[in-house]
């Protein structure tokens, strides 16, 4: 073997030698906080441990009775859905050919046959919306998602158990250096079933960006507009909140005293809404996710969900008609993933769309044989860097009232530049626990102690910097320079706004501990102690003494639109350059980051791009 080859062989080995004990050491520290926290009861089966750090789950049936409609419709894909789990091969075919779905059982070979117009894969808010669309205009719709099928009755709110079936790796996905963890949905409804429910426009100036920088005419079209507004109205957008959480108020206080501007955020539930687990599965069904909307809208024209079931590849043919494109894709192989059905399935389709994703689309379409230099290029994150205020329960007049834990997830917002926002995280005491730098025991348990007051808000950035995916669950990522800079501006921003609003004790989750106590401070203090904040490096990086990690739960770009082969993955309706008849309609389709929540923008996309294919159908 060459030098240069071996000394790059060695080098990935010594990476993935390191890479693999830090993600067991996580996943180990996640659990150990989960059991701690919710599993020791005493002999009155209560658990001190939650009450000695003032949590408690949310009274789930006294919110319910506050949404009545949504209790009245526990299940409402019953009639579409197809759950695999705990299937055969023949309970499998009867359930689909009960639900319209043309099939023939396997005889000698090791696919069973299904024939519909348009496969999807995923179901979040590109899947979602294309399976709607394209259902209520006559077409044969199957879904597949890997992820299962949850009712608000199934949601716990219990972090261990609901981040394990909720979320890509338990929750536990990190980027290859282990500077970032990812947080991606992977049940039906992918991620709108767990986000944070802001509904946030895509911005004039990004569409702008797109399509005059990028050639992409669908961002600058009145149907763009036009589907934001259908967007919204599906999903009963609200602009008001009637009472904000704690960490909401936190940012809106400190915003007010510095004299800096702070917005409402819209979210996709009622203006009542005061739910803040709704990152392991809205308990109430007030949130507004494709699984109660979109996909309800699918099933009722037709559409079928197969649960539980996993793409493998897309098939690729020959293209023998002359329209540039050199493969026809004419459907899928998937595995259901249950014991006791023994066949893949191959779907025969006239169309079939990615929609799993930016982190799940690029592997997929390797996999099936697409070899555009885009697939998988051009990853953007939207990454985060948190801060954190103590408030103790008497020290603001007026009080500040409420828990951390408590109210929508996200209600506030402030700019900081055109770059950079400041919003508020959901943070349950296991993942905090997890996350807080260690100290000494003492110093675990007084925080511990003050989880329910202390409020986190996070510095989001555009960034520029571009990562890639090479495979599932190996995302290549690191911010520039530039990113860096932004962030630490936002993270100075964000401690400021909690000195502002009152905090007794602020600080950032680098490894040292880095924190200052605000009773006293004078401003030149103040100053000296915002110096010190950097936005700190991943644990494997060289040369680290303090460390920190990024966080993101937006994933953009990695098949982006594009003008031209040598600009994108796929072209301006989201259809491969390489393969005639494979759509990639998810996240992945971005540009460039969005720089707000993107839910909106990948649904406004997806209404777009799945009108276009049911005419092109029809």
């Amino acid at each position: 073997m060459p030098v240069g080859r071996r000394e790059e062989a060695l080098r990935r080995w010594t990476r993935a030698r390191w890479l693999i004990p830090v993600k067991i050491a996580f996943a180990m520290v996640k659990t150990l906080c989960f059991n701690v926290f919710y599993t020791k009861l005493n002999e009155n089966s209560e658990n001190p441990c939650l009450k000695a750090i003032g949590f408690s789950l949310p009274n789930v049936e006294e919110q319910r009775k506050k949404h009545p409609a949504e209790a009245a419709a526990p299940r409402p894909l019953d009639n579409g859905v197809v759950e695999t789990r705990e299937l055969d091969d023949a309970t499998l075919l009867r359930s689909l050919a009960d639900k319209g779905v043309a099939v023939k059982p396997a005889t000698s070979g090791d696919y069973h046959a299904v024939e519909c117009d348009v496969v999807i894969v995923g179901s979040g808010c590109g899947g979602g919306v294309a399976a709607a669309v394209l259902a209520s205009s006559g077409h044969k719709v199957l879904v597949v998602e890997k992820g299962d099928y949850f009712t608000p009755d199934d949601y716990s709110s219990v972090e261990g158990p609901s981040m394990e079936r909720l979320y890509e790796q338990g929750g536990v996905f990190c980027t290859s250096n282990v500077s970032t963890v990812l947080f991606a949905g992977t049940a039906v409804g992918g991620g709108s079933a767990v986000n944070w429910s802001a509904s946030i426009r895509t911005p004039r100036e990004v569409l702008q960006e797109w399509s005059r920088d990028h050639g992409l005419p669908v961002f600058g079209s009145a149907g763009y507009v036009q589907a934001m507004d259908a967007v919204c109205a599906r999903l009963a957008v609200t602009d008001g909140c009637r009472e904000e959480g704690f960490q909401n108020k936190v940012v809106r206080r400190g915003c007010e005293a510095l004299g800096l501007p702070v917005d409402s955020v819209p979210r996709n539930s009622s203006e009542g809404h005061y739910c803040g687990s709704c990152y392991l599965g809205c308990p109430t069904g007030d949130k507004r996710g494709t699984d109660t909307t979109w996909l309800v809208d699918a099933v009722k024209h037709g559409a079928v969900i197969l649960a539980g079931c996993k793409a493998e590849r897309f098939i690729l043919q020959n293209n023998s008609d002359k329209n540039g494109r050199s493969k026809k894709c004419v459907g899928l192989v998937a595995t259901c993933m249950s014991n006791g059905i023994t066949k893949k399935l191959r779907i025969e389709a006239k169309v079939s769309i990615s929609a799993c994703g930016a982190l799940m689309t690029p592997p997929l379409l390797r996999n099936s044989g697409v070899r555009n230099r885009h697939v998988g290029r051009n990853l953007h994150l939207h990454p985060v860097s948190m801060a954190w205020g103590y408030f103790p329960d008497k020290n603001q007049e007026p009080q500040l009232t409420g828990k951390c834990y408590e109210g929508g997830i996200i209600t506030s917002m402030h700019r900081v530049t055109e770059r950079t926002i400041i919003e508020t995280p959901a943070l349950g005491p296991g993942a905090f626990a997890s996350l807080v730098p260690w100290e000494s025991g003492r110093d675990m348990k007084e925080r511990m102690r003050r989880y329910a007051r202390t409020a986190h808000a996070f510095a989001l950035v555009r960034d520029r910097a571009a990562g890639s995916v090479h495979g599932e669950g190996r995302v290549h990522y690191s911010p520039s320079r530039g990113d860096i800079e932004e962030l630490r501006d936002g993270l100075r921003r964000t401690l400021r706004i909690m000195v502002a609003a009152g905090a007794a004790e602020v600080g950032t989750h680098r490894s040292d501990g880095l924190r200052l106590r605000c009773k006293g401070v004078q401003d030149k203090d103040l100053e000296a102690f915002l110096d010190e904040v950097t936005v700190a490096r991943g644990p494997m990086q060289p040369g680290t003494d303090t460390w920190a990690l990024l966080c993101s739960a937006h994933q953009m770009g990695s098949c982006r639109m594009g003008s031209s082969p040598m600009e994108g993955a796929v072209d301006g309706r989201g259809e491969s350059w390489e393969a005639e008849g494979l759509y990639v309609c998810d996240g992945s389709l971005l540009p460039t980051a969005v720089g707000v929540n993107p839910m909106i923008t990948i649904q406004s996309l997806a209404y777009c791009l799945s009108m276009d294919i049911a005419e092109s159908l029809a």
